[in-house]
């Protein structure tokens, strides 16, 4: 009986994200002139009928709102409890579904310049999907934009990501692969105190391997992956890893390959021994040096669009 009470309230989620989102999409859309030509065409009784007839759904789908809020805060989501409100967020995502139509033309592929990372790095032709496709891209684009640190402050796409995260789930995973995979100068990177979180459920690492490792330092965006690996003895090291699709395999130094929970292929590299040398004024016009050994991460190897 719970089970089927959960699918039917997920179920009701959903229509009610589609039908809300899809309201403001086409109020975004309606002109003054367009307004008079229905009034022309139809009669001002029929069109302030029709108005009055939104505004009440408006109102129904605001109740419903409350319930969905509710309803997302019982799965760890809380959008309504931490600031922000789920109507709201949909008017937003509805304005942006209206933007995206005016700017691809109903249906071209959007432009290589992005106003966003999370457009950047969430494309696809407008609507394709359908309308729920639309909105599950637009809360996606919201939660790139989070990770990223473009955007701050409660979201339902930063609610999503941070409840997807914590189980290492797929819409986590999907966010985190589109950043890492992404053109770092319009989609950026994950790191900061997120970043840690974001390498383990994207490499697949599981609560019994974080006692044996743990990570600083992480960075994850533009086909790499950086930060530094401890053991459980202590010892540190660097490491850097490369997208197989966009990088070449390493030429210097040893290296391992390894794959993400979204089955791309990645090349992972340690800081090796090398060895420094700082020179020195030894007298009589003559350099020495002293030498000492130190870890160094090996030079990184081309990338194909480059080559």
């Amino acid at each position: 009986m719970k089970h089927k009470k959960t699918l039917l309230c997920s179920l009701l989620l959903i229509s009610c994200l589609i039908l809300v989102t899809s309201m403001p999409v086409f109020a975004a859309e309606l002109t003054e002139a367009e307004v008079q030509q229905a009034v022309d065409a139809q009669g001002k009784e029929t069109v302030t009928g029709n108005v009055f007839i939104w505004f009440l759904c408006a109102i129904a789908f605001l109740k419903v709102s409350q319930k969905i809020d509710s309803f997302m805060a019982s799965l760890g989501v809380n959008v309504g409890n931490t600031g922000g409100n789920m109507m709201a967020e949909l008017l937003i995502a509805g304005r942006g579904l209206a933007s995206s139509f005016r700017g691809h033309g109903g249906g071209s592929h959007s432009s290589s310049h992005s106003s966003s990372p999370g457009s950047a790095a969430v494309q696809s032709s407008f609507l394709s999907g359908g309308l729920a496709g639309a909105v599950g891209r637009q809360t996606e684009r919201s939660a790139v934009n989070a990770a990223t640190g473009y955007t701050e402050g409660p979201s339902i796409g930063n609610a999503l990501y941070q409840s997807s995260l914590e189980k290492g789930g797929d819409f986590a995973n999907n966010v985190i692969s589109n950043i890492a995979q992404g053109n770092y100068g319009q989609v950026g990177s994950i790191k900061g105190d997120g970043a840690v979180s974001a390498f383990q459920s994207y490499m697949g690492i599981q609560n019994e391997d974080k006692t044996d490792h743990s990570y600083t330092n992480v960075e994850i965006g533009g086909g790499r992956i950086t930060g530094v690996e401890s053991g459980s003895n202590g010892d540190s090291r660097e490491f850097a890893m490369y997208h197989a699709d966009q990088y070449t395999a390493p030429t210097h130094g040893t290296y391992e390959t390894v794959q993400s929970v979204d089955g791309a292929t990645w090349y992972k590299q340690y800081a090796e021994n090398t060895v420094s040398k700082i020179p020195y004024d030894a007298g009589d016009g003559k350099i020495a040096y002293n030498e000492s050994i130190v870890q160094k991460l090996p030079p990184t190897p081309p990338r194909k669009d480059r080559i």
